[in-house]
């Protein structure tokens, strides 16, 4: 297996010419012996142009190795392969998305669906058959701010038996402008925009596949700052889902409370940096924004405030059955369904399964602490409620720690240089719903060739299809608000 693979760390850079280069059968057979173990999952698998055709590239991560195994495939447009979905479910969107992009045919895949390039009143969706069977569909067009997709179930009375998820209405093509856009500020800013409540965290795996590729490692206030507002990032949409849960569930004082918690969080971002979200925070190279002794005090003080009534509020939902009732074995994940598909982050430890880039591949600051991943495993919206009060909990304890070491800071722009020729770099950030991915591969002239971004809904979106089975068709929400998934990430 040795020189079948090329083992690296999170926020590597390696030349192309190091990373082995398969014949198919050999790339799917050595991707489905490594995917046997529990321990290892996809972070990332596609296509990019080269001289002969397309490149394949395989990511697999490896939990108990902390490395990233890597290896390659060159295929012509056009070829037929042999599935590796067929015998790994986990890859079945991967193999789909390349289909979808590149035209490559996978015989014998599980179902040959759209990721994004869904188009209205030409697909066929899934069927069943029977009299006492019928159909309701919801969306694309949602009520309130949410973002399009559309959602097809098939009930048996109330019962779902089946949920099919269509999403790629708002594919806006942030890959290909991550290509055509020259300056590093540009692609910082899509960067920032793949999916808004998880800034930060895509900002910061952007920054680590830039720094790699220019061979500059950042100095430790800059880390610092992005492992501190990845943390507040973490709070603030944990906060704000637990209040949405709570009003999902017609618990008014839990969905008032959490709301206004959530805003103290945000709001801090925004003196910290001008902006809720945290855009702006993160850029490659330096910290754009220095944490001063005034900021320090300010958030410590926030946080005693927060930490206060948060409890108190989630003591409450946690031992009061009007709201257990609706959420304990409720929407279901099993432990074997979260393997199947590849689920990551929440979806994966709701369901007992360890899967936390911040300790199985650190970055940032986390590899000076011993995070210790928060995991259940009951799969239900009980335990997706439960996780986020205890990962709440857990970023208080960690901000803290950060705060007892708040370094100097020094704002000043560093010189990037370029991006080095002929190489491929890799960044993994855990952002607040689980694994983000940034792959990127440049040329001889050391200019972008290709550009890969997996957002966690990309693997869990199937998470909440099988979620609902087997639920009333009323307790949708519920389970759709438990994972709180996002459409943008996913659509790019």
């Amino acid at each position: 297996m040795d020189n079948k693979v090329l083992n690296i760390k999170n926020g590597s850079c390696v030349k192309v010419s190091e990373i082995p280069v398969l014949s198919y059968d050999c790339f799917r057979a050595t991707t489905l012996e490594l995917m046997s173990d529990k321990a290892r999952h996809c972070s990332s698998y596609f296509a990019y142009p080269c001289a002969e055709g397309l490149r394949l590239m395989m990511c697999i991560a490896d939990d108990t190795a902390h490395d990233i195994k890597v290896f390659a495939c060159d295929v012509n447009k056009g070829d037929s392969l042999v599935s590796a979905a067929k015998d790994c479910l986990a890859l079945e969107r991967y193999e789909r998305e390349i289909h979808e992009n590149w035209g490559l045919e996978f015989e014998e895949h599980p179902w040959y669906k759209p990721v994004r390039d869904f188009m209205p009143g030409k697909y066929k969706f899934f069927e069943m058959e029977g009299e006492e069977l019928h159909e309701v569909g919801v969306g694309p067009v949602h009520a309130g701010v949410i973002e399009p997709g559309h959602f097809r179930f098939i009930c048996n009375g109330e019962d779902v038996l089946h949920l099919e998820i269509q999403l790629g209405w708002q594919h806006r093509g942030v890959e290909h402008l991550m290509l055509s856009k020259k300056r590093t500020i540009e692609r910082v800013l899509l960067a920032e925009g793949i999916a808004g409540d998880t800034s930060v965290s895509h900002s910061t795996a952007f920054a680590g596949v830039w720094e790699a590729l220019c061979g500059i490692q950042p100095d430790k206030s800059v880390l610092w700052a992005r492992t501190l507002a990845a943390e507040l990032e973490r709070m603030a949409n944990h906060t704000g889902d637990l209040g949405a849960i709570c009003g999902d569930v017609a618990y008014q004082l839990g969905a008032a409370v959490y709301g206004r918690l959530r805003t103290p969080i945000v709001n801090f971002s925004q003196r910290w940096c001008g902006n809720r979200l945290g855009k702006g925070n993160v850029r490659p190279a330096y910290a754009p924004y220095a944490f001063t002794e005034e900021l320090r005090q300010q958030l410590l003080s926030d946080l005693k405030a927060y930490e206060r009534d948060f409890l108190e509020m989630s003591d409450k939902i946690q031992h009061f059955p009007g709201v257990l009732s609706r959420l304990d074995r409720t929407g279901i994940v099993t432990t074997e369904q979260a393997e199947s598909i590849g689920a990551v982050g929440m979806a994966a430890k709701c369901a007992g399964v360890c899967r936390d880039t911040r300790a199985s591949h650190p970055y940032g600051v986390y590899g000076t602490m011993d995070i210790k991943p928060v995991v259940k495993d009951t799969g239900d919206v009980l335990a997706r409620t439960e996780l986020r009060i205890d990962e709440v909990k857990q970023s208080l304890a960690i901000v803290r720690t950060l705060l007892e070491d708040m370094p100097a800071f020094n704002t000043q722009v560093r010189p990037m240089g370029e991006p080095m020729a002929d190489c491929f770099a890799i960044s993994l950030t855990e952002g607040w719903r689980g694994e983000i991915c940034h792959c990127a591969v440049t040329d001889a002239d050391g200019e972008l060739a290709a550009y890969k971004i997996k957002d966690p809904s990309f693997h869990n979106w199937m998470a909440l299809a099988l979620a609902v089975r087997g639920n009333e068709i009323s307790d949708f929400p519920i389970c759709n608000k438990s994972f709180n998934l996002s459409y943008c990430g996913h659509d790019l």
